[in-house]
């Protein structure tokens, strides 16, 4: 299940980069017909503020996945390997928490503007069910990797634990 889930959240992290390149390319296009043409584009904006929701949430999981964010680590990493591990748990245990309800309550938000089928008040008139849905889906994504990186603290014997912190230089 765990290969499956990382093919998965690779390819986000993959077509998180394909959304960027885009979303450079809408932006460049924009301000050259603002400030060049004075015909500025009217669907640009709408775009790229779904497109940045998509970078921000689906590829969330990837981060966490390769820890790849930023931490700080001044404590943890001076004490015993136990209670590193339990520091480890309790973080996911509250990432999974936090990452489930924010799933919940993305599905809500997706379901009621499906069930009342609201609109972006703009000439585009996007869907609001299609940014909404990417809330569930990235924060639920983002709840099995916590459960995961929980499974990894609290299995004996160590299945990467602090091992992929050993490479990160500390500044």
């Amino acid at each position: 299940m765990r290969t499956i889930f990382n093919r998965i959240v690779r390819g986000t992290r993959f077509l998180g980069q394909l959304v960027l390149v885009f979303m450079v390319l809408t932006i460049c296009y924009d301000a050259m017909m603002r400030y060049i043409f004075a015909a500025p584009t009217s669907w640009s904006l709408e775009i790229n503020t779904f497109l940045i929701v998509y970078v921000a949430v689906m590829v969330a999981a990837d981060v966490q996945r390769t820890d790849s964010h930023i931490r700080i680590t001044f404590f943890v990493e001076n004490a015993r390997p136990l209670v590193k591990r339990g520091t480890q748990a309790i973080i996911a245990l509250a990432g999974m928490a936090f990452a489930g309800i924010m799933t919940w309550r993305g599905f809500l938000m997706a379901y009621q503007a499906w069930d009342y089928g609201e609109r972006v008040s703009s000439s585009f008139g996007t869907p609001m069910v299609i940014p909404y849905a990417l809330l569930p889906l990235g924060f639920g994504t983002l709840t099995l990797q916590f459960l995961f990186d929980f499974l990894d603290a609290t299995t004996w014997p160590d299945r990467g634990g602090d091992k992929k912190h050993q490479e990160l230089q500390e500044v």
